[in-house]
């Protein structure tokens, strides 16, 4: 691992050391895949007005999210079924994030049981959650969750049907049994033709699923409850309105929505609807340290990292993971101390340039 030099060198790695399926599951988005581009595209776009002459000798990159300390702003997004890409699947994930002192979202299509990840080391979780057709797994999952001690849960509400992810349905992608549904449902779909991970959320997932149920998720647990999967102020506002206690600003990492916006093109649009109400996160095309500062700098309190933590796992790993959150962390350090910035709070929205007041500037 030495000679990795930065996040995206694991994706080479993640490629060699699993089968074309689940790297092409991992690594795809929807349709053409332009979203997917976009993500990481529009951050490359955005530059620093780094401010000198400030004293950098500490830099102090803690932060809160819902009252829980981390040790950065930069958390584990929730992605399915880890063990498709290493045999100790989420639990390496766990243990990971533990150790980096960080939040772990675990994925509710994850491959080993809540309890189990809950098990396996002392840390903050929170639970991320898909509305089956059948509430009745959706809130014996959420009960188990908050049994097991884990802290939020986070509604994805992008997928009232499943994106076109083509790369799975010319793999004909093969949906595992999860252990988290035993006894529940069956998720192990094997169709004749196409995805069976498409074939699963056809079955299970509900379309109706609409701004109501957030009442209805209020009833049966009294976890925080934060919405993922917002691109737009009036949801903003809606998700302010419905009364839930964050914001994840999410495209589903480009795997839903073809040709929907990159999340940090419009994560400031969310934010001044928001008017700190609730804290906003954000997911989607996260990939450097400086990613995570243009983040900041527009008003996310922190950032979400998927497929880059699942590129580890697979290379190497438990190790594999820390490793590549604490590449985004040393990245961050640096970009905090040439910015001119020693905390979080000193980042603000004069330290970067988009390209909107680029161009406007230029009229």
């Amino acid at each position: 691992m030495d000679q990795i030099v930065n996040v995206d060198e694991f994706q080479e790695l993640a490629k060699q050391a699993l089968p074309k399926m689940y790297f092409d599951f991992y690594n795809g988005g929807a349709e053409d895949q332009h979203t997917l581009k976009e993500n990481v595209e529009a951050f490359r776009r955005i530059m620093f007005r780094p401010r000198v002459l400030v004293d950098v000798s500490k830099i102090d990159m803690s932060t809160k999210i819902l009252g829980f300390p981390i040790s950065s702003p930069i958390m584990i997004a929730p992605t399915a079924m880890h063990k498709l890409a290493h045999p100790q699947g989420e639990i390496a994930t766990a243990k990971a994030a533990a150790a980096c002192n960080t939040i772990m979202i675990v994925s509710f299509m994850s491959t080993c049981t809540i309890e189990e990840v809950a098990s396996s080391c002392n840390a903050v979780r929170f639970l991320q959650i898909y509305v089956y057709k059948k509430r009745d797994v959706t809130a014996q999952i959420v009960r188990r969750a908050e049994k097991a001690g884990f802290k939020a849960i986070v509604l994805t509400v992008d997928v009232p049907k499943l994106g076109r992810r083509e790369a799975d349905i010319k793999n004909k992608m093969i949906s595992p049994q999860l252990k988290n549904f035993e006894g529940l449902v069956s998720t192990e779909v094997r169709p004749n033709e196409g995805s069976g991970v498409e074939a699963f959320a056809a079955s299970t997932f509900d379309a109706s699923l609409s701004w109501k149920d957030i009442e209805w998720l209020r009833s049966i647990t009294k976890l925080p409850i934060l919405v993922k999967g917002l691109l737009t102020r009036e949801d903003a506002l809606k998700a302010v309105e419905a009364g839930v206690d964050g914001i994840v600003v999410s495209n589903h990492g480009a795997r839903q929505l073809d040709y929907s916006p990159a999340t940090i093109t419009v994560l400031e649009e969310v934010v001044h609807a928001v008017r700190g109400r609730i804290p906003v996160l954000l997911d989607g095309g996260v990939r450097r340290g400086t990613d995570v500062f243009k983040a900041l700098a527009l008003g996310a309190q922190a950032v979400l990292v998927g497929r880059p933590i699942i590129y580890g796992l697979a290379a190497k790993g438990e190790d594999g993971v820390k490793k590549v959150i604490e590449m985004l962390k040393n990245e961050f350090e640096i970009t905090m101390a040439l910015s001119g910035c020693p905390t979080i709070d000193d980042i603000t929205r004069n330290h970067v340039r988009t390209e909107k007041e680029r161009l406007h500037s230029m009229l």
